[in-house]
């Protein structure tokens, strides 16, 4: 029984942290596209071309609140994993839970 909950909690732990990590890189997409549509208007560019970046930068600010959403959820089911299994505390598996928790709070909380 405590290596299902061990696996679990292991896969769990790898759910939040891949979703923290895409959160912060679509923040850090949208940054960057929207410096990149900043400076084709000031350069005047095409209006085609300038139009085509503003699509890919509305796609990567619209992926961010859906991966806020999923990682809310793994948060909270790995946050009551680490609230009901108080006899795994010992393991490698529950110390690394926590420290991906507290990682992921800031992003949770950062909507």
């Amino acid at each position: 029984m405590s290596d299902a909950r061990l696996r679990t909690l292991k896969i769990k732990t790898g759910v939040v942290k891949r979703l923290t990590k895409e959160k912060v890189t679509y923040e850090k997409e949208v940054t960057l596209q929207q410096e990149r549509v900043d400076k084709l208007k000031e350069q005047d560019k095409d209006k085609h071309v300038i139009k085509k970046q503003e699509e890919v930068l509305q796609e990567s600010l619209m992926m961010i609140p859906d991966c806020q959403r999923r990682l809310v959820k793994a948060f909270e089911e790995l946050k009551n994993i680490i609230d009901s299994e108080q006899d795994l505390i010992e393991s490698e598996e529950y110390a690394e839970a926590k420290k991906v928790l507290e990682a992921a709070e800031n992003q949770v909380l950062n909507k």
